[in-house]
């Protein structure tokens, strides 16, 4: 049973959810600088697409994400510690999560979307990196309940 079937079950699907839309509001809040008020103020740009479009955005991308991530995953629960290894390996983590939104972004008929991440595309890899040890750690809530 990969990450997906387990995580984004009937029951616990929503609270996944959830859970990774305020991981992203909580790393959103943490930038500071210039590279902070661009990332504020294109995230603000895409909740203002529709109502509910970034849960919208996070239920469409998770299957790919964790389908994406359980190799990684496995190879930590086989070494005793999946948050610590993904943690270790953030530059893997996530080019991995990377691969799945860069695609996802190419086939959006929305120039809105694809204007904004493409103008931030290239330092995305940086923010990435450190949000993964608090998804990890959403990960591991939802694999060990």
């Amino acid at each position: 049973m990969g990450l997906s079937d387990g995580l984004l079950n009937p029951t616990k699907k929503a609270m996944v959810i959830e859970d990774c839309c305020n991981m992203i509001e909580v790393q959103l809040a943490s930038k500071s600088g210039m590279s902070g008020i661009a990332l504020k103020t294109a995230f603000a740009a895409l909740k203002g697409v529709k109502p509910g479009y970034i849960p919208y955005v996070v239920e469409q991308l998770l299957p790919q994400c964790f389908t994406a991530l359980d190799p990684m995953w496995s190879e930590g629960v086989a070494k005793g510690d999946p948050v610590g290894y993904l943690s270790a390996n953030r530059s893997h983590t996530a080019d991995a999560l990377l691969g799945v939104t860069d695609a996802r972004v190419k086939n959006s008929k929305r120039q809105i979307v694809r204007g904004t991440y493409e103008k931030l595309r290239g330092s995305a890899k940086k923010h990435v990196e450190e949000a993964v040890p608090d998804l990890a750690k959403v990960i591991d809530n939802y694999t060990k309940a």
